[in-house]
């Protein structure tokens, strides 16, 4: 009884019998590896490029090779195997020649004899050495690896020593100069050939005008950032990257580049004012310090990303071509340090006390880094896009709260001011002045305050405007607070008609803030109206508290009837222009020291106070004057004619100094 043919489990352990068997008699393993495949599929007998060539072979080394390979499995069957010249030897003879010629240009460059002088001195050295190190990636033996490994090392020392040599000094004047024509500009891109790997050539970098196979055009050195590496160096090392790649030495390619254009990096965000500060030292240095640094933080920020970093990753992608990876490997590494130094200051920023002086350069900074946030996750990608992306969007969500809190403590600040001493004359208080002036520039982070302030409890929600923005009810809010503590003041005046001029000259003073700015559109029309009604009540108090004393001199009230009885008349009237005139010069010389500041107010009350007393006067003096006139003293009594009042009126509310 036959046997049973083998199955396909037993058919694929027998062919790999037969593959190792052949393998360990044959003298070219890959060859032989195809023929043996080709015996069970022919299909396998097309693939010429399953196992390249030898680097130098070339195609007709190949097509002898395989030729060869179907006269070898022609004479196992004739039994002359040994009778014809195997076209293998020669090939491999070929491919070790050239590999001895690459290793002997490495091995003179390691030559002490050599001295110091670098591989890129000259073109024709570049491509010779880059061509040789190319030959040896992969090449059997100690003597091509021990060559390929002091090429690798070479060229990394050299494409260190170009990074560092191809970044210069740089004021911050500069890198902000730089940025602003950058964008100003379409982004431009350098001619670079990169490296022929069967053929390497150091091409002409510096772009002499036209395209390279990639679509780069050439650019003008008025182009390129002043931060730039040179276009020729940027070629030179793109023809590095490229051999060190193919050489699989790309982690030592990564680590270099990274290191040191994180350093330079890193320099540029010194040049530009920004420090690396622990929150501890943020919480130390004194407001006038921090202060500018959180500007210069907010300048930076935008240099960085927009200039800086886009730079950085144009470069790294020509550079790094040839390998997708390791560009982003090497952008990262390059890239993170800055940011993460950023973002670090940001959020000792954000997480740090609050005071009221720190809220505007906060804003500044929430603004600067929501403006620049999808720039900045648009340069990374994977794993480190997202982590840049959570840490900005968590500082960012920080910087809002610190902004709530800080405008949180501005108010506890307005309710909580304490100062108990009257200034002299009336006059606007410093905290009306102080806190106007900050509402007023809260007004320019209109849109992002919106946003931030939209949930926030104001306390005055629907008081005036049920329609009001979210800022506008938190300026309501601050500015509400303000007359409830400028009320307070007030009343440590002792003269009713002092508190009213307090009153006046603080109010107007706010109602002219909002008048002239953004804050009218926030609190609208109906706000200002019901205000500039406070101030008129307040006037109007002003006159009855100051001059109703004064007027009662000039009124008939209590004088005697009766004309025949002439001497009690004349003492009355004495007694009535005695009194007056005692109590309009206590007026002139208290309310000449007063001060109204808005020169409108000022006239309109002096115009108020001579409407009131001076036709009472004139009447007054007009119908009494015959009675004191010949007698004795009447000048004392009779001291002022009415002009002289108005000129004296035309003295009150100017500030003057006692006895002035």
């Amino acid at each position: 009884m036959a046997a049973a043919p083998p199955d396909g489990q037993e058919k694929v352990i027998a062919a790999a019998q037969h593959i190792v068997k052949s393998l360990a008699s044959s003298k070219n393993a890959a060859d032989d590896m195809i023929r043996i495949l080709s015996g069970f599929d022919n299909r396998f007998s097309l693939m010429s490029d399953l196992f390249p060539p030898p680097p130098g072979a070339g195609a007709a080394a190949t097509e002898t090779i395989l030729e060869g390979d179907e006269g070898t499995s022609q004479g196992e069957g004739d039994g002359h195997e040994e009778d014809e010249p195997d076209p293998d030897d020669d090939a491999a003879a070929r491919a070790e020649e050239e590999w001895d010629a690459a290793a002997e240009v490495i091995e003179r460059w390691e030559d002490p004899s050599a001295g110091d002088r670098t591989v890129f001195g000259s073109r024709e050295d570049a491509e010779e050495y880059l061509k040789a190190a190319v030959c040896l990636a992969g090449a059997p033996g100690p003597r091509a690896e021990a060559a390929l490994q002091a090429a690798m090392a070479r060229l990394e020392d050299e494409f260190r020593h170009m990074l560092i040599r191809g970044a210069s000094p740089l004021a911050a004047e500069d890198l902000q100069a730089s940025l602003l024509r950058r964008l100003s500009l379409t982004v431009p891109s350098f001619n670079s050939s990169a490296v022929d790997l069967d053929c390497p050539s150091f091409a002409n970098h510096a772009g002499e005008g036209g395209d390279d196979q990639g679509g780069r055009s050439s650019v003008s050195d008025d182009e390129i950032s002043p931060y730039l590496i040179a276009p020729d160096t940027v070629g030179a090392l793109r023809d590095i990257a490229d051999v060190m790649l193919r050489a699989g030495y790309a982690p030592e390619l990564c680590q270099v580049y990274g290191e040191v254009r994180r350093d330079t990096l890193m320099e540029c965000l010194a040049v530009l004012g920004v420090d690396k500060m622990s929150l501890e030292e943020v919480q130390r240095v004194e407001w006038g310090v921090l202060d500018g640094k959180m500007k210069k933080w907010i300048q930076a920020l935008k240099v960085v990303v927009r200039g800086l970093l886009a730079e950085e990753r144009r470069i790294c992608s020509q550079i790094l071509a040839a390998n997708p990876n390791a560009e982003e490997e090497c952008f990262t590494e390059a890239a993170k340090g800055c940011v993460l130094q950023l973002l670090n200051f940001g959020d000792a920023i954000a997480i740090g006390k609050r005071s009221s002086e720190k809220l505007f350069r906060i804003l500044g900074m929430y603004e600067a880094l929501a403006e620049v946030l999808p720039e900045l996750e648009g340069l990374f990608s994977g794993e480190a896009k997202e982590f840049i992306k959570e840490e900005a969007e968590g500082i960012l969500l920080r910087l809002g709260d610190a902004v709530r809190g800080t405008i949180a403590e501005f108010a506890n600040a307005i309710q909580g001011e304490t100062s108990r001493r009257p200034l002299p004359g009336g006059e606007i208080h410093p905290l009306t002045r102080y806190v106007m002036n900050y509402v007023r520039l809260l007004a320019d982070y209109n849109a992002s305050l919106n946003q931030l302030l939209e949930y926030w409890d104001t306390e005055l929600n629907g008081v005036d405007n049920p329609n009001m923005t979210p800022l506008g009810h938190c300026v309501l809010m601050l500015i509400t607070h303000l007359q409830s503590k400028i009320d307070e003041k007030s009343r440590l005046y002792e003269d009713e008609a002092l508190q009213n001029i307090f009153l006046m000259n603080n109010l107007l003073y706010i109602v002219q803030k909002v008048k002239d700015s953004e804050l009218k559109t926030l609190l609208g029309d109906n706000w200002i109206r019901k205000r500039r009604g406070q101030i008129r009540q307040y006037s109007t108090g002003y006159l009855r508290s100051s001059w109703t004393r004064v007027l009662a001199c000039l009124r008939d009230d209590g004088l005697p009837q009766t004309m025949g009885s002439s001497s009690a008349l004349k003492a009355a009237l004495k007694d009535r222009f005695k009194n007056f005139n005692m109590a309009f010069e206590e007026l002139y010389r208290t309310q000449t020291s007063w001060r109204v500041v808005d020169p409108q107010l000022r006239e309109e009350l002096k115009i108020s106070i001579s409407e009131k007393v001076l036709p009472a006067y004139r009447s007054f003096v007009g119908r009494f004057r015959g009675q004191l006139e010949g007698g004795r003293g009447s000048a004392r009594y009779i001291k002022y004619n009415p002009e002289d009042l108005e000129n004296q009126v035309s003295d009150f509310f100017e500030g003057r100094k006692p006895n002035a």
